[in-house]
């Protein structure tokens, strides 16, 4: 497969893991972003042992060891609009990372999970 291809193919993953709602930079304009496309999505996110919901669940649970808000936000509503986890999931693995990343960890998530579930709502309501 070239790199063009490569590149697009990791193009396609990504846009399906973020549901359109990261805008990708156009190729070539960022080296790091290329080799992202390239790399993590046209060869990781694509292999075949894991499906992308189980993908996202271990991404999630690092994201939240390290604390990050921000990145765990976007993953927290890309779960949501691509059906892979429900509200209800959503919240729960929050208690179940509790248990193993600590409470100052996840304490902070819990207001990002609950505006990124609120966010959702309101897109499907507007789209309807």
């Amino acid at each position: 497969m070239s790199e063009v291809d490569r590149w697009e193919k990791g193009l396609e993953k990504f846009k399906q893991v973020y549901c359109g709602d990261v805008a990708p930079l156009p190729r070539g304009a960022n080296d790091f972003f290329d080799l992202m496309m390239e790399n993590l999505f046209c060869d990781v996110w694509t292999r075949p042992a894991l499906d992308q919901r189980d993908r996202r669940m271990l991404m999630i649970g690092a994201i939240a060891a390290l604390g990050e808000g921000m990145t765990f936000g976007i993953q927290a509503k890309a779960a949501l609009k691509n059906d892979e986890l429900s509200p209800e999931q959503l919240r729960e693995t929050l208690i179940h990372l509790t248990q193993y990343v600590g409470y100052p960890r996840v304490a902070p998530l819990i207001a990002v999970v609950e505006q990124k579930i609120a966010e959702v709502a309101a897109e499907k309501e507007a789209s309807d």
